[in-house]
């Protein structure tokens, strides 16, 4: 194999199925509220945590497709935060691929804490090879101001 095959992109498309879906759960701790960061605010799941746990169950169901090497970084989030979550409620966050392009895999994502739709959107990561991207940020390293 010459150094141009080992950096050929593999056929995404071919390799991750439409509809496939994961889903992931998760209990609310108080660390995981907005309280935690800014304690003026009300003990509820705070978005950037609901966020974090789509991106994880899309990064999950992507992981299985990766060929070695290779990993998946998050590059679009679109998502609506709909309603409170109090503390100890558990949150059901489901990932479903809805396009698979070259350079891009999209998901709709949803979350869920038993009683409310709480969380919805699309989410797209791009995968990469891990040894490259690490090579681009070693070097970007050498820029720092």
């Amino acid at each position: 194999m010459s150094a141009s095959d080992t950096h050929a992109r593999p056929d995404f498309p071919a390799l991750i199925p439409l509809g496939t879906t994961h889903q992931s759960s998760l209990v609310v701790t108080h660390g995981l509220t907005v309280q935690a960061t800014v304690p003026e605010l009300p003990p509820v799941y705070a978005t950037p945590h609901m966020i974090m746990a789509m991106e994880i169950a899309c990064t999950d169901l992507l992981a299985g497709f990766l060929p070695p090497g290779w990993v998946s970084v998050g590059a679009v989030v679109d998502v609506k935060h709909l309603a409170a979550t109090p503390e100890g409620f558990t949150v059901t966050v489901t990932a479903r691929v809805v396009e698979a392009t070259s350079s891009l895999v999209t998901f709709e994502v949803e979350a869920h804490d038993g009683v409310d739709l709480i969380g919805k959107g699309r989410h797209s990561r791009a995968p990469i090879q891990t040894e490259r991207f690490m090579a681009g940020v070693a070097r970007k390293q050498t820029l720092k101001p």
